[in-house]
């Protein structure tokens, strides 16, 4: 099987905010035990600014992006050394890939990244990717590693993607605010009720919370990877979550996953704008799998061109589905509304052919 570790900086770090070598020992003999039962094992870690503050001499956390950029050039080489010294003891390569959602949001970008990890995989290295947080900012950053991970699980086609955080895994409550509160085994679809209940971010030193591990699932799930959220500090966590073992919380892989190409547009592209339409229009992309005609559009949202990546929205704002758009926002507001056959000459006649339309999983 194919495994994706994700590991957040609160899972790696001491109370100090200081990488915690024995987390990262646990972490790299759990990676290698995989690899001892057959499995290709790629690791997505958080870590480069924890671990660049305490070699700069900060002791508090910078606010400004330009130094939190800095701290985490000198950070990352740093965590980077101490991953490939660790994995070598176990006889295993590491092998640094550093990504933005740039790589992503451009599709050859994005075949250039699965290429690039595919052979990592095939000659045998455990590739360790990190946000490029040298380069990106708060404009085009993921912001926590979640995310990330679920967009490489694809990348990599992976069977299991495990999420490690400082929690034993989602819960019915908050369990350091009720006692009662117990641990939910597994979830087979991720709804508004439980993306209530995950709450806001986590903890100070990392950036993710289980929210974002919820999004995650989400997009693995419906990449056709199982999900599992579970205690970094638990024994042999990673092992028992590729065997299936009862540990965490557990997303089975939907069967109907969605083609590649869908799952790029529907995950890996930021929305530039949105386009309202009205009820008979949802009926048809969403029942009826048609494209996006003029005739349906109501309002057009945001300043976007065509080819970008748009939300489309029914008329209470609600998104359901995502496509790319064949008109610039000036443009298509010209032709809201208006049939076929009133179109000019030239103007494409679909505003989201359904071969670049994706309905979204509730």
């Amino acid at each position: 099987m194919v495994v994706v570790v994700k590991v957040g900086t609160s899972s790696i770090t001491s109370d100090r905010g200081e990488i915690d070598d024995g987390s990262l020992q646990k972490l790299c003999r759990e990676i290698a035990a995989a690899r001892v039962e057959g499995h290709d094992v790629v690791l997505v870690s958080s870590g480069a600014i924890a671990t660049g503050l305490p070699a700069l001499g900060m002791t508090t956390r910078p606010t400004d992006v330009g130094t939190l950029q800095a701290v985490a050039a000198v950070g990352q080489p740093r965590l980077m050394a101490r991953f490939g010294t660790i994995l070598g003891t176990h006889g295993l390569l590491a092998g640094q890939v550093l990504l933005t959602p740039h790589d992503f949001g451009v599709r050859s970008q994005y075949l250039h990244a699965r290429e690039t990890l595919r052979r990592l995989l095939d000659l045998g290295v455990v590739p360790v990717v990190n946000e490029n947080d040298t380069v990106a900012d708060d404009e085009i950053r993921y912001g926590d590693n979640d995310r990330l991970a679920a967009l490489v699980s694809h990348l990599v086609a992976a069977d299991v993607l495990v999420l490690l955080t400082d929690t034993a895994g989602l819960f019915t409550a908050d369990p350091r605010l009720d006692a009662e509160a117990s641990l939910i085994e597994e979830i087979v679809e991720v709804d508004a009720a439980l993306e209530a209940l995950a709450g806001g971010r986590g903890t100070q030193r990392g950036s993710g919370g289980m929210a974002t591990k919820l999004a995650a699932a989400k997009i693995a799930a419906w990449s056709g990877v199982r999900v599992v959220i579970a205690a970094a500090d638990a024994p042999d966590v990673v092992t028992d979550a590729v065997a299936g073992r009862p540990v965490g919380t557990a997303f089975p892989a939907r069967g109907d996953r969605l083609p590649s190409r869908k799952l790029w547009i529907a995950f890996a592209l930021n929305p530039a704008g949105r386009v309202v339409v009205d009820d008979g229009a949802r009926r048809a992309l969403c029942d009826q799998h048609r494209s996006l005609l003029p005739a349906g559009v109501r309002a057009v949202e945001g300043r976007f061109e065509a080819d970008d990546a748009v939300e489309i929205v029914d008329s209470s704002g609600v998104p359901f589905a995502k496509g790319l758009v064949r008109y610039p926002a000036s443009a298509l507001r010209r032709v809201a509304g208006r049939q076929t056959s009133d179109l000019d000459d030239g103007l494409p006649h679909e505003v989201v052919h359904r071969d670049d339309l994706v309905v979204l999983p509730a």
